[in-house]
Formats: C-alpha cells, structure tokens, sequence
C-alpha cells in the first residue's frame, strides 16, 4: 500500500507543474434550481423525526455544476413560523456577498411564504456543501452537498475512473427549539452528545449493521432490508480501480474521524484546495471541513470492507457510523471479514496534529504575502453573563446579530444599526490561558472589525481553558468569502517573538475552515479582496447560538446590484419605505 502511495505523489509532483490555481474561467451555463424548504417526517437513525428538508427530502438535493457556472436557487420558505437562509459553505461570492446567505449579516432573513433568488457565480472547482445559516437550522438537517467539477478544457492534477460522495453529519432527538432553549436559559441546559453520527442522511439508532457478528462487539444488529430511509448507502465499486472519494462534514458538534477496512486514503484536496498527495490510514474532519481522497480498490474483491466514522475530540458518547465499500463481485449484503476499523482514542491529539501538519499545499498554488498589514487575536473563552447565562465569547465579547444586515446598514451608511465601538484586537497579556478566567463574566456586542481594502490580515485563533478547569475544546473556525493560508500551528499562548519563526510561508494550506487544538493557537493569513461583510465563526453550532464569532467588513462602498430584498428588513427596509413614499407624493 505504501508503494501506491508514493506512485500518486510522483505523479502529482508531475501535474503540479502545469497547475496555476486561481485563475479565471471561462463563462458556463445558467443552472437553475426551484427549492421549497419546509418541515418534514423522517427516520435519519431509524427513529421517525421532523428533519428540516427540501422538496421533500433529507438532506437536501446534491448541486452539481461546473467552475464558470451560475447558479440560480429560487427557495422558498414553507416554514410556516420561522425564516430561513442557506449559505453556500465554502463557495467565496466574489462581487455578489448578498448571496452568501448568512442572516443579519448578508441578507434578512426569508419570511415564511416568500421567495428568495440566490444567484452567484462558481468561481473555482472544489467539494463544497451549503447549510442553513438562522438559529440552529443546520442541526435541524437543513444541509446538502455541492459538489464543483473543473471548467471545460481543464483537467484535474490526478486521474481517477469513478467518483464516491459522503456527507458527514450528527443527529439528536430532541429539536432545535428545544435545544436552543436549553442553551439560552440559566442556569444552560447542554445539547448533550448526539444520538447518531450520519453518512449521507444515514444512520442507525439503538442498532448496528455491524450486529453483533464479531467477538468483540455486543450489538444488536439493525433489522433492515434495503429501502428505509436509514439504510446506509452503499458506497458501490469495481476492482482495480481508482475512485475519488468526496468528504463534507456539516456536523452541529462532533468532530470526526474516518477510516475504510484494508484501504489506504490518499488526501488530494481540502475545502475546495489542491494539496500535496498523503497517504494515511484514517483521517480526522472537523465541522465545515471538506476533503477529497483518492482509494484504490485492491483488495480481496470477494470481501466487503467497513466504512467507518467515529467521534473525536469529545469523550464518544455515540456509535459509530458505518456504510460498506461494496465490491461489485459481492452482494452487498455481505458483512467484511474483520470488524469496523478502530476510531482513534477521542483525546489523541497527538494523532490528530499528525494528520493536520501533513496538509500542505500543491506545487502551483498561490504563496502567502511574506509580511501583514494588520494582525487581530482573537482569544476564545467560555464565561458567564447576567447573573448565570453561559456564553462564548472572543476577547470578551460575545457575538449578538443585530436586526438589520450589515451589509445594507454599511452600504447605505444607517445609523444606530449596530455598535459602532472597534471590538478588541488582543487581549490582556497577563491572561492565563492554561486556567479558567479569573473574572468570568462577560459582555455582548455588535461591532464589526473594518478591513482596509486589499491588505493582509494575520489572524491569531487562541484557545483557552474553559469555565471548568481542566478543559479546554476543539473550535473549527470557518472564514466566510475568503480562503486563508494556514500558516502554522502551536501549543499554549501565541508568542510573536518567538511563534512568527515557525511560520510555513513556502507552502501553507488555502482552507476556508481551521481547527484550534486545546490550548493552542492557530496562525492564518488573508487577503481583504472581497467587497462586503462576512463572518467569521466556530462551526460547532451550539457554539456560534451563544455567542462564539467576529464580523469582517471590507470595502463595502465597493459592492453594487444589492437586490434590495436581501435588506428589506429592519432599518434598511424602512429606507426602502421611505423612499417609496417620497417617491410616489
């Protein structure tokens, strides 16, 4: 198997020299698509649920288009009681930020009864997703995947003959509501770990497909046929072929680790990004990730293998998912000779370092600029607010939404729209990261960071212990309209003076998602290329509800074409109003 690996590296270095990420392409189709998003009945883990769905099935319609394509979703909110957005994870809106569909920053949210047009170009081949961007609607099953294949003419730097599609996802019992309730009263009532762990929509609850058919496990075996809605979907191959496989996780929660029986896994790309080829025998995901590896099917074709995915980072309370890479010359009915691979120990961080410093970028991809601009820290805290409520919070602010969208109340320079205070770059120095906060108690804000136009920003993620001593949680950053380079990472508090020499500027990452270890920091690099106002966030779920998450404002004089029903809201509709009024007298 090792030698598989290294033959792919050979032959990527090969393709990696004619490989110029970035560049245009050429105009594609119009690609239209009408979506009704509206509760439905379900079973994702067996167990029969309300899911958020749309036309009528979870998860949602795959996207498939082209680089150059544009794409147009006309979505219409059948709710009944709440508004909806969805954003487009990892797709970056160049010249349309209104479409980035994440409320009160890009666009209002959609009413129950009304439509939406969505409208944004595909800019760069890649394995994306979308998700609901309001509450907690990503956790209630709002997500699909959107996958970009690369502009006509063009070739990928690898070859594979046939290509596999697995969206990652975790699953409670309990709604939403109910879970939002819990976590904005006081004292908060914790989500709890979830039921089951998803793979395309799939999963088992209470029972595994496993059963109890080797020694070392005692569980009941599903009794399924094939049709339900939680059969796992079987991942169907030939012998002796190469087949990419598509990874997504859009989990509320769990951070992920996945592994195929006997087959090596080789990373060729990350959130949309060509990276240099690494073979490993499982690999962790995090919330917001997106990877594509590339498996050989060299087996024993008369055997079926595990597909396995398993909680990392939080003590597992939950099964594993499982789904079966089904060789064609079997049924799929039959189970692997040996049983599911292992999920590393949940607290091998060791494990997880490992894999996250192997990913470096392609031969070929833009270099980072050697020197910033500006630098913000943002350290990550969990405190206290009001006598009790627990909150998230960044250099001791944690995040509230203000009513009008930041985009319309920049655009068209509202006042009283929202806070107009710069929020903190840094925080104290003598702040012990290692031990839970002194003074625990925090405060909620607004303000958005303004980024000059076109300069580079460092950004600083520094995590710390929680309101508990002793812990400290992974937090998976997700950067909205931009990719950033991931320059580097450490343990304990971020020392410029002597952290800045470890920097990768040769060969750094682009990802639109990077995790924090447990009291580490985390170093990225972007540019403020991007007229318009964009979030920057923990992708855990429950996290951003209570607070975890900064606004990014950059050139938004620059943005022209607002429909003005993405901003016909709060004091941005109002001006609509008035101006309507004056007019028609």
């Amino acid at each position: 198997m090792a030698k598989v690996g290294r033959n792919y590296i050979m032959m990527w270095m090969l393709f990696s020299i004619l490989l110029i990420l970035g560049h245009s392409v050429e105009a594609g189709k119009l690609r239209h698509f009408k979506w009704d998003v509206e509760y439905i009945f379900w079973s994702p883990d067996c167990e029969e649920n309300v899911v958020m769905g749309i036309n009528g099935q979870f998860p949602g319609p795959t996207i498939r288009a082209t680089a150059g394509d544009t794409v147009v979703i006309e979505l219409t909110n059948k709710l009944h009681t709440e508004g909806v957005v969805i954003h487009w994870h990892g797709i970056r809106q160049l010249g349309t930020p209104w479409a980035d569909g994440t409320a009160s920053i890009s666009q209002c949210v959609i009413n129950p009864g009304e439509t939406f047009y969505y409208r944004f170009k595909l800019d760069k081949a890649g394995t994306y997703f979308y998700h609901g961007h309001y509450g907690m609607q990503r956790s209630a099953g709002l997500y699909g995947s959107l996958i970009v294949d690369v502009a006509k003419g063009e070739k990928e730097p690898f070859h594979y003959d046939g290509e596999l599609n697995l969206l990652l996802s975790d699953w409670w019992h309990e709604s939403v509501h109910h879970q939002e309730v819990g976590l904005s009263s006081n004292p908060m009532r914790w989500i709890g770990e979830p039921q089951s762990l998803l793979m395309n929509g799939r999963g088992q609850y209470n029972c595994s497909i496993a059963g109890a058919h080797y020694s070392n496990s005692s569980s009941t075996k599903c009794s399924l046929r094939g049709g339900e809605q939680c059969a796992p979907k079987i991942l169907l191959v030939l012998p002796n072929k190469i087949y990419r496989l598509r990874i997504a996780s859009t989990t509320a929660l769990a951070s992920l680790n996945l592994a195929i029986g006997n087959h090596k896994l080789v990373v060729v790309e990350a959130d949309g990004n060509y990276v240099q080829p690494f073979a490993v025998d499982d690999l962790d995901i995090y919330s917001g990730e997106s990877y594509s590896v590339l498996i050989t099917t060299n087996q024993d074709p008369s055997n079926n293998y595990w597909v396995s995915v398993g909680v990392r980072g939080r003590e597992p309370k939950t099964p594993q998912g499982l789904t079966l890479l089904n060789y064609n010359t079997n049924s799929p009915s039959k189970l692997p000779t040996s049983p599911p691979p292992v999920t590393p120990l949940w607290n091998d961080y060791a494990h997880s370092k490992s894999f996250t410093t192997k990913i470096l970028a392609l031969m070929g991809s833009p270099q980072p600029h050697k020197t910033f601009h500006r630098r913000i820290t943002l350290l990550n805290t969990q405190n206290k607010m009001n006598g009790g409520y627990t909150k998230w919070a960044i250099n001791n602010v944690s995040l509230t939404l203000p009513p009008t969208p930041y985009l319309g109340s920049i655009k068209y320079g509202l006042k009283n729209a929202f806070s107009l205070v710069n929020p903190p770059e840094n925080f104290p120095n003598d702040y012990d990261v290692m031990k839970p906060p002194v003074n625990p108690n925090t405060t909620t804000g607004n303000g958005a960071y303004t980024l000059a136009i076109n300069t580079t920003v460092d950004v600083i993620l520094q995590n710390a212990n929680a309101l508990s001593e002793n812990v400290s949680e992974i937090h998976p950053w997700h950067l909205h309209g931009h990719d950033f380079w991931v320059l580097g990472y450490g343990d304990g508090k971020f020392d410029p003076k002597r952290d800045e020499r470890k920097f990768n500027l040769k060969n750094p990452p682009l990802r639109n998602t990077a995790v924090i270890f447990p009291y580490g920091w985390t170093a990225l690099r972007f540019v403020a290329d991007n007229p318009g106002v964009w979030a920057f966030h923990c992708h855990i779920e429950p996290h951003l509800h209570m607070g975890m998450g900064v606004v990014f404002a950059e050139g938004v004089q620059h943005v022209n074409n607002i429909p003005n029903q993405a901003l016909a809201c709060g004091l941005s509709g109002k001006m609509f109003t008035t101006r309507a009024a004056n007019h028609n007298n």
